[in-house]
């Protein structure tokens, strides 16, 4: 399977001072998927502008034409599946059916209190995540759902005429534990994974791959409990949160090397992220145009 390269934009600025133009740069330089987080802040981000992924993806539509859009990642720290499901389509369809929902379990950022909860535990976490996908999944295939579960409910939820993309929108599933990782083999048609976070400030480039081998063994025994083949999920690396931070993007020889041996372990899509000045996304922007363009020339 060829290697897709997306990126990633972060919505820290102004549609009109340069947050259209990227997205329309991101089509132009062959991007598979280009995608945004969907916080409400985040990190060294929080006191300076942030704006929301569905209205940005949704104005990210409107001027682009071929470019797939998504989130990385979406969770039920501040979603609901039943508003977010009505969202979802209606973002399917203005875009003509170019959406993946990037979903993870969510953390203990700022989203995890900013509705004026106490932070969830791990466990409350995967069990919310647990309820959270199988009902949207449901609410993005039939016409009426109603449910009554432990965290979310739905009476006589109407979605019609459900999504573009049948039988919904493709989601990709960020997950590393085992509960996560059924989800994607059930209900994924991508699994997304940053690696393992253990490594990231003391660890070398050497251990993240052998960690990121270990997840990888860890979806095929997923797959294979849930009857399905490992093969037929998309298998997403978010870079700039493994022990490598941002070297790949000194040059294209660099990235080329670093794709090549996650390629190897299975991985069919790399996201790198749309450069920032300043922060830990800063890079050479001519060298990751250069990136864009060439990398999957070279791979294959």
């Amino acid at each position: 399977m060829s290697l897709r390269l997306s990126t990633v934009i972060l919505p820290y600025r102004r549609w009109s001072e340069g947050g259209r133009s990227a997205w329309m740069r991101a089509e132009e330089l062959g991007f598979h998927t280009a995608y945004s987080y969907d916080h409400l802040s985040w990190r060294s981000f929080r006191d300076g502008p942030w704006f929301g992924a569905i209205p940005t993806l949704t104005a990210a539509a409107a001027v682009t034409d071929r470019l797939r859009l998504g989130t990385l990642v979406t969770s039920p720290n501040f979603r609901h599946p039943v508003t977010l499901a009505k969202e979802l389509i209606s973002l399917d369809d203005i875009s003509g059916g170019r959406v993946t929902l990037g979903i993870g379990a969510g953390g203990t950022g700022f989203d995890a209190t900013a509705l004026g909860q106490e932070p969830w535990s791990p466990r409350e976490r995967a069990d919310r995540f647990a309820e959270f996908v199988p009902l949207l999944d449901r609410l993005l295939t039939e016409d009426a759902v109603s449910h009554e579960g432990r965290f979310y409910s739905a009476h006589e939820a109407r979605n019609i005429p459900g999504c573009v993309q049948r039988p919904r929108l493709p989601f990709a599933v960020a997950a590393t534990g085992p509960r996560g990782l059924e989800l994607a083999a059930r209900y994924g048609q991508a699994w997304v994974t940053t690696g393992d976070p253990k490594l990231y400030e003391t660890g070398t480039p050497e251990q993240s791959v052998e960690a990121l081998r270990g997840q990888v063994g860890k979806l095929s025994e997923a797959c294979a409990a849930a009857g399905r083949d490992v093969a037929d999920l998309h298998k997403i690396l978010l870079t700039g949160f493994t022990p490598d931070r941002s070297r790949p993007l000194d040059s294209l020889d660099a990235f080329v090397d670093f794709a090549g041996r996650h390629q190897e372990l299975g991985f069919t899509e790399i996201v790198i992220h749309w450069p920032i000045p300043d922060s830990d996304f800063a890079a050479d922007h001519k060298v990751f145009e250069q990136i864009a363009m060439e990398t999957t020339a070279q791979l294959g």
